[in-house]
């Protein structure tokens, strides 16, 4: 793999309207997994769209593997798959009629039968795309993006609507694409999602980028990590903290229940549990509590309820 961006995105702007959906926008995906996040409207889906070339920015620049998505495009098309959220299929077309229509279309197609099989299309083959279900729909929107193996696919919520097995089904075909040194730029509003597949992910709200980093550097980023346990009420806490390294906290938010903030390393776990020893305390359900991805997610982007 190329160490320069697949994607880079430079102050992006688009408005519909007076709505202004990507308000400057700036990102670099590297070659790898890429995933998106954002609440509603945040413009994630129109900042791909512009990155697949059916937006035009009215400001800035984007170029998908070093090229211009509009003015490129017949350089660029052979070597991108789309997974567009409404699927981009005529209706009236049958499943595996319009997948294999797709693969002929490539030079090095993905065996068909097989991806047929491993995404459970076998039984909808001769059923046309308005009779599919929406999770079979997503699912033939997600073969024919990538039968054509493509240096570069963009994944629309692609595990939106499916039922777990099909989600790690899905997540499967992913990691296998990554190992045979595929790209991906995803969106998704699942945060497990982003943990499992990412090599970096990008948080948009309100048209811009408002993090990114891998999934543990994002974590890390956030609040540090808290350590709890339960015992006796009204310990001494000034003691406990008089024990802990400088910057540690420890706190009695109900009775019984403590809290240490701070630094939790294997030190400090071992230094928590001697002072318990030597003040005759039977620490109870002992547990590190880590900053996640929605945690991050939410203190970024808030946590009230977008339309």
């Amino acid at each position: 793999m190329t160490s320069e961006p697949v994607v880079r995105i430079t102050s992006l702007v688009k408005r519909y309207g007076t709505k202004t959906a990507v308000a400057g926008l700036d990102l670099a995906a590297a070659p790898g997994i890429t995933a998106v996040l954002g609440p509603n409207g945040a413009g994630k889906t129109t900042t791909i769209e512009t990155c697949e070339g059916y937006r035009r920015p009215d400001e800035g620049t984007v170029r998908v593997l070093g090229l211009d998505p509009i003015a490129d495009a017949a350089r660029l098309r052979p070597r991108i798959g789309v997974m567009l959220q409404s699927g981009g299929v005529y209706s009236g077309a049958r499943a595996e009629e319009m997948l294999r229509h797709m693969a002929k279309l490539h030079a090095h197609p993905l065996d068909v039968d097989g991806l047929i099989e491993r995404l459970g299309l076998g039984s909808c083959g001769r059923t046309t795309y308005r009779r599919l279900s929406g999770g079979q729909q997503q699912r033939l929107a997600l073969a024919m993006a990538v039968v054509g193996r493509p240096e570069l696919v963009f994944l629309d919520e692609p595990t939106a609507g499916l039922d777990p097995q099909a989600r790690r089904a899905t997540w499967d075909l992913v990691r296998e694409l990554r190992a045979d040194g595929v790209s991906a730029v995803l969106t998704t509003h699942f945060m497990d999602e982003a943990e499992e597949l990412a090599d970096d992910v990008a948080i948009v709200d309100a048209g811009r980028v408002v993090a990114q980093g891998s999934p543990e550097e994002l974590c890390r980023g956030g609040a540090e990590n808290t350590l709890r346990f339960s015992g006796r009420p009204g310990l001494d806490l000034g003691s406990l903290i008089k024990a802990l390294p400088d910057g540690s906290g420890a706190a009695e938010p109900v009775p019984g229940s403590y809290r240490i903030s701070g630094t939790i390393d294997p030190q400090l776990l071992a230094t928590v549990t001697s002072w318990c020893a030597q003040h005759g305390v039977m620490p109870d359900g002992i547990a590190v509590e880590r900053h996640t991805l929605e945690d991050v997610f939410l203190e970024l982007t808030g946590k009230e309820l977008r339309a």
